[in-house]
């Protein structure tokens, strides 16, 4: 039997308090607006929740991966737009500058983005260059003491309202993926530009820009590990980031799942609730089911990474499978709640819309066969996790 620890516990209903009394009240107006969540982003911060893996040195919370994906949850079955706000500043900015960065940028940048002072951004998509990162035409030249970065980055999260970006950028276009650099941008830098905010289908009180850079001028302290690491640092910091976005996928799965079973346990139809239907309870069974498998998938891969063994396939089969329940089950809860599920006030269409990009971003559902099919073509077959034969 799996059991979450005392700390786990409370920061699971800290996490589901603060969704459902703080961000369920104007979740339905923020998204029809695209109104960006000031306060909430702040509640969430002083909450810890977007700092929550950074350690206690540089002012984040210490915790485990898998506390992070446990209030992942809570928070993206209320609003997936403030879940995918703290994903991008936890997993891949903190995470990548307090793993890989140096202890100059650690200190100069860590407290800040751990205590919400700064908001961070992830630039890797291009007009060109999304689910192949190779494809870099943003470009870093080596100026001597420091890089002069040209280029357009799209569909970037918290592109508005971020302070600090980590740019992927083509250095030296002879070497491809090995003449790739990380470098951290602060946005007030002269030739930082920030394009017009996305119309989004989903998480649209998220701010989704296009950034431009004009002969921005990088130091060379701020570039991120060793001339050409800029592309594994990439990879590998998307790969723990898709274990906070298949955190977010179960979190939708489970809102929507949890409004379905309320309204059909309220909702009547030939004298009695429409749960007592085989039609509908067997719809709940199987979301039940999957998105326990989908949660447990979650946990594995945060447990991995969390006891530094490799996570890599299995956090592509947790995002993949949780990211394709979220889209399956919410359309089953628009379904579920009849012509109810097709207007805003129940909830479950905009779930429905958010469960989408959870399939795109972070790397598509194609991608994510890829890299585990190439796992498994290696011979590295899938086996259960070390300390975790009881849970199966």
């Amino acid at each position: 039997m799996f059991h979450l620890t005392e700390e786990q516990l409370a920061v699971r209903e800290a996490a589901r308090q603060f969704a459902q009394n703080e961000l369920k009240p104007g979740v339905i107006e923020r998204d029809s607006k695209m109104e960006y969540p000031y306060d909430q982003v702040r509640q969430m911060a002083e909450l810890g929740f977007l700092g929550m893996m950074v350690s206690p040195e540089y002012g984040g919370g210490g915790m485990d991966t898998l506390s992070y994906v446990i209030a992942m949850e809570e928070i993206s079955k209320v609003d997936s737009s403030c879940s995918v706000i703290m994903s991008v500043n936890n997993s891949l900015v903190c995470w990548g500058i307090e793993t890989f960065g140096t202890e100059e940028q650690k200190q100069k940048y860590l407290p800040k983005l751990a205590c919400g002072e700064w908001i961070g951004s992830f630039c890797l998509s291009e007009p060109e260059a999304g689910s192949d990162a190779t494809s870099q035409r943003t470009t870093a030249v080596d100026m001597g003491d420091h890089y002069l970065l040209n280029g357009t980055k799209n569909w970037i999260t918290s592109g508005g309202k971020s302070s600090l970006h980590i740019v992927i950028a083509q250095t030296d276009p002879e070497k491809g993926h090995h003449g790739i650099n990380a470098l951290l941008v602060e946005t007030s830098w002269p030739g930082v530009t920030v394009g017009a905010k996305e119309d989004k289908l989903g998480i649209r009180a998220s701010d989704t820009h296009t950034i431009m850079y004009n002969d921005v001028k990088v130091p060379k302290e701020n570039r991120i590990g060793k001339d050409g690491f800029g592309f594994k640092f990439a990879m590998k910091t998307l790969s723990g980031g898709r274990i906070g976005i298949a955190a977010q996928a179960l979190g939708i799965a489970a809102g929507a799942y949890e409004l379905s079973v309320a309204y059909a346990q309220e909702r009547e139809t030939f004298g009695k609730p429409i749960s007592k239907h085989q039609a509908i309870a067997f719809k709940l069974a199987d979301m039940a089911t999957e998105i326990e498998a989908a949660r447990l998938l979650v946990y594995r891969s945060a447990m991995l990474k969390d006891q530094g063994l490799d996570y890599d396939q299995a956090s592509s089969m947790a995002k993949l499978f949780a990211s394709e329940v979220a889209m399956r089950h919410t359309v089953e809860a628009v379904q579920i709640h009849g012509g109810y599920g097709y207007v805003k006030e129940y909830h479950v269409e905009r779930l429905m819309r958010d469960a989408k990009i959870t399939q795109i971003y972070e790397g598509t559902s194609e991608v994510q066969r890829i890299v585990i099919s190439r796992n498994l073509l290696k011979g590295e077959l899938y086996v259960p996790m070390p300390g975790l034969a009881g849970v199966v």
